[in-house]
C-alpha cells in the first residue's frame, strides 16, 4: 500500500510537471522573442489570418528547437543520460539541467533588467557572480529582455511596411481618391516587397543570429 501511495504521488507530480511545460517554453527559451517577431510580420503585412496562428506557433516552436539545440544537447549529456544510467539522482539531474538553461538566459539578459529584479528581490547580499543570482530572479529579467529585443526587431520589420502605407495614403489623397481604403492598394505592394527581398529567409536568419550576438 505504501508503494502504491508513493507511485500515485509520483504520477501526480509527473502530470503537474507536464502542465508546466508550456510555461517553461515561454519563459526560459527564445520562443517568446520568435513568436512576437513573427506576429509583427503578419501585422506589418496587414494579413491578420495569413499565416494562421497555428502556423506561426509551429514555426516559432521549431525555430526555438533549432536555437536551443546546443543547450538541449548539453542537458541531455550532463543530466538526462547519467540519470537514466542511475549514475545520479533526479535532484542532481535537475541541478545539472538547470545550469545550461541559466547560461543561455544570462547571455540573452540585459544587465539593466537583471539589476532591476535583483533590487526588487531585496536581497541581503548583492550577488557578485552568476552563480549567486537566484533562478527566480533571473527568469523575469530574461523575459523582460526578450520582450524588448522582440519589439526592437519587430519595429525594424514594421518600418518599411509603414512607409508603403504612408506613400499609398498620400498618393490616394493627392488624387482625390479618399473613399478608397489605402489597404486595398498597399497590401499587394507589401506582399510583393516581402517576396522580392525573400522576407522569410531574412527574418528567420536574423532571428537565429540575434541569439548569438
Amino acid at each position: 500500500m505504501k508503494a502504491d501511495g508513493q507511485n500515485a504521488v509520483q504520477l501526480l507530480l509527473f502530470i503537474g510537471g507536464i502542465s508546466l511545460v508550456p510555461a517553461l517554453l515561454f519563459t526560459v527559451t527564445g520562443f517568446t522573442r520568435i513568436l512576437i517577431v513573427l506576429g509583427f510580420i503578419r501585422s506589418g503585412l496587414g494579413t491578420p489570418t495569413a499565416p494562421p496562428n497555428q502556423v506561426l506557433v509551429g514555426i516559432a516552436f521549431f525555430l526555438t528547437l533549432f536555437v536551443m539545440s546546443p543547450t538541449l544537447k548539453e542537458i541531455k549529456t550532463e543530466a538526462y543520460d547519467p540519470m537514466q544510467k542511475g549514475a545520479i539522482t533526479q535532484e542532481v539531474a535537475l541541478k545539472k539541467a538547470e545550469a545550461p538553461l541559466r547560461e543561455f538566459m544570462f547571455d540573452q539578459t540585459r544587465s539593466k533588467d537583471l539589476e532591476l529584479f535583483i533590487g526588487l528581490a531585496d536581497m541581503k547580499k548583492q550577488p557578485e557572480t552568476r552563480k549567486e543570482v537566484p533562478t527566480q530572479v533571473l527568469i523575469p529579467a530574461f523575459i523582460i529582455s526578450e520582450l524588448k529585443t522582440a519589439f526592437q526587431i519587430g519595429f525594424l520589420i514594421f518600418l518599411p511596411f509603414l512607409i508603403i502605407d504612408l506613400v499609398v495614403s498620400s498618393t490616394l489623397m493627392a488624387m482625390g481618391m479618399m473613399m478608397l481604403p489605402p489597404v486595398f492598394i498597399s497590401l499587394p505592394f507589401k506582399i510583393l516587397l516581402f517576396i522580392l527581398v525573400d522576407g522569410w529567409n531574412l527574418v528567420c536568419g536574423s532571428l537565429v543570429q540575434s541569439f548569438h550576438t
